[in-house]
């Protein structure tokens, strides 16, 4: 064979793999591009999960940006034993490693309802609409037969403390009474929301409830939120947010049930309804 012929041979052939070889990357780029978009897509679907959207209507889970695993509210004053009248009784607690009447730290970021006073405690007599306290020691009103007191320590911004020492769950019977409350049993407190919410407030708004004495998950005890007729699951206890909502009159009902469907016995598993005022 001719030498030069055949060293012509040979750089062509030494082309051909370096072409070969510079194609390999971007076949691996190629696949990178892929990984890359399956990521972003799985980190959508997560950043979504959680939301429900029915008739216009969408709840999702309200991230918890701040926590206060040991903050303690602890009642003095009235005793167990304490003999309480019918009318105004005083009520004293003790508030430890959290502050009374100062801004959350997050309340900013939250974008929802905030009061101006700062965290404060929410007191529930008989699961009717609570009062915020921004002092531990005031005086409420008590009736005749069970007077069920749920207090907790919430943030400015409304959300409750979830944690074993951030409530207290009591009860004063005045005069006769005919069903003894158990709190050892699970109950379903209503708290948020509540009252009028305009402008911004109105856009994203806080769901938020207690819950006593049971776990919720998809295969147990659930809470049944209604929201002007239209039902959601909840199989979490954390706050939520909800947008969506008419302007004008909205009605809120939660209930505690279980795995198949059915109330779960208590005096204040099932809310009521609840209304509220939504001005934009």
């Amino acid at each position: 064979m001719n030498k030069s012929l055949f060293k012509v041979g040979m750089i062509a052939s030494a082309l051909f793999l370096s072409a070969c070889g510079e194609n390999t990357p971007k076949e691996s780029n190629d696949e990178m591009t892929e990984t890359t978009t399956e990521e972003a897509v799985k980190e959508e679907t997560a950043s979504t999960e959680g939301r429900m959207t029915q008739d216009g209507i969408t709840i999702y889970p309200a991230d918890i940006a701040q926590d206060f695993p040991n903050a303690k509210l602890t009642l003095n004053n009235p005793k167990d034993d304490a003999k309480l009248k019918v009318g105004e009784n005083q009520f004293d607690f003790t508030v430890s490693d959290y502050e009374l009447a100062v801004q959350t730290d997050d309340a900013m970021n939250r974008h929802c309802a905030n009061s101006e006073k700062g965290q404060h405690i929410h007191f529930i007599l008989n699961n009717a609409p609570y009062l915020a306290k921004y002092e531990p020691s005031f005086k409420a009103e008590l009736g005749e037969g069970n007077n069920v007191v749920l207090s907790f320590l919430s943030r400015s911004y409304h959300e409750s403390i979830k944690n074993s020492t951030a409530f207290v769950l009591k009860n004063f019977p005045i005069g006769k009474v005919e069903n003894k409350f158990d709190e050892k049993a699970p109950h379903l407190f209503y708290s948020r929301p509540k009252g009028e919410y305009s402008g911004k407030d109105a856009e994203k708004i806080l769901l938020d409830f207690y819950l006593l004495n049971t776990e919720l998950s998809t295969e147990g005890n659930r809470v049944q939120v209604e929201i002007n007729g239209t039902s959601f699951l909840i199989d979490q206890w954390q706050p939520y947010f909800v947008e969506g909502l008419k302007e004008g009159e909205n009605t809120f009902r939660i209930k505690l049930i279980s795995a198949d469907g059915a109330p779960v016995e208590g005096p204040f598993n099932d809310s009521g309804d609840r209304i509220i005022t939504i001005k934009k």
